[in-house]
């Protein structure tokens, strides 16, 4: 039994390379075509692109595993069906129900590895190729960060340069906001303070500002201060959350709540990473019950369209639930595990009428 365990376990390492590696080429030749398209009017060398490609590849690989796990154990069934292995299984006392164990066991653990290091390594890459991407781009006069001092703006604006702080934000208000203006000789101009910031447009209401200039104070009813920073943009940029560690997540995660900043998005992330092993052995086993099911009905190319469709089924759905969850439409935990619930009573009811074969 043992011997046929690690024959197993090695083909389907095999048929995850195969398919791992497919998505990795497919996945690196766009990238590439996308650099290419974006740094089109900068001088740069084609290794400099395939460089900036590499670094964003792994992360688009992670967030389509459970389609390239779906094909893995297509590939994996095609070579034992063709093989006649099944049939010579049987006959060893290795029924359909043992091999689906076997096969769900090691996506589960092989879903852990790959969450505890590919994620992470994936991410740090992530977060390198953006912070190489910002500097070509438009908006590396821009900055805004998170720290447990509150929310942190650097605004280049009318060859002004704005340093804003808040210690809270409340909708479409920053509140206890602080501006410290500097000429482009990076000499003080002037400080606003404020309790309450309208950031809905780039035309900021700051109301009742306290404006501090040299020795002078004074206080007005309201001013409009012009920025490159709206609400929009602001949650937009902390919107990219696959280019930061579990361990960052973590960390930004109690900056958020210590700023009254929303952490929906936050919390979406780490379920999903934390249900991403489990999501992956669902899969695997559900692409199992119908190979089991179709296996000597169907030619090859039959069986791999119609994992690429029912891929692009059960993602549209988990997309769509997440995105319910995320504009709490629906509770966030349901959003997460109702596509597992559902995966788990189908491979359920599939599997006891799969072993009365």
């Amino acid at each position: 039994m043992k011997t046929y365990i690690k024959f197993l376990i090695n083909l389907f390492n095999i048929s995850f390379i195969k398919i791992f590696t497919i998505f990795f080429v497919i996945i690196l030749i766009t990238n590439i075509l996308e650099q290419a398209e974006f740094f089109r009017d900068i001088n740069l060398s084609f290794l400099y692109l395939v460089f900036l490609s590499f670094l964003n590849t792994p992360s688009v690989l992670f967030e389509i595993l459970p389609f390239i796990f779906l094909l893995s154990t297509q590939i994996f069934f095609i070579y034992l069906i063709n093989k006649n292995e099944l049939e010579v299984f049987k006959y060893t006392g290795l029924n359909n129900l043992k091999i689906i164990k076997i096969l769900g066991l090691y996506s589960f653990i092989l879903g852990i590895v790959l969450v505890a290091f590919f994620y992470n390594g994936s991410s740090i890459l992530k977060n390198s190729y953006l912070l190489i991407k910002n500097n070509y781009s438009d908006d590396n006069k821009y900055l805004a960060v998170i720290t447990e001092n509150g929310l942190w703006i650097k605004d280049e604006i009318n060859d002004e340069i704005n340093i804003i702080n808040a210690l809270k934000v409340n909708n479409e208000f920053l509140l206890n906001v602080s501006i410290t203006r500097f000429n482009k000789d990076f000499n003080i101009v002037e400080i606003l303070q404020s309790k309450k910031v309208d950031i809905t447009s780039k035309n900021w209401i700051i109301f009742n500002p306290t404006i501090l200039k040299g020795n002078s104070q004074s206080s007005l009813d309201k001013i409009i201060l012009e920025s490159n920073f709206d609400l929009q943009k602001i949650n937009s940029l902390f919107s990219n959350l696959s280019s930061l560690s579990i361990i960052d997540l973590i960390t930004l995660r109690k900056s958020y709540i210590s700023l009254n900043y929303s952490v929906t998005d936050i919390n979406s992330h780490l379920l999903k990473i934390a249900s991403y092993p489990i999501y992956l052995t669902l899969i695997t086993i559900f692409s199992a019950i119908i190979m089991f099911n179709i296996g000597y009905q169907k030619n090859t190319f039959f069986k791999i369209v119609l994992g690429i469709f029912l891929s692009v089924i059960i993602y549209y759905i988990n997309n769509f639930l997440s995105v319910l969850g995320t504009n709490e439409k629906i509770p966030l935990t349901l959003s997460i595990f109702l596509p597992l619930i559902i995966l788990t009573i189908i491979n359920f009811v599939s599997i006891i009428k799969l072993n009365e074969k």
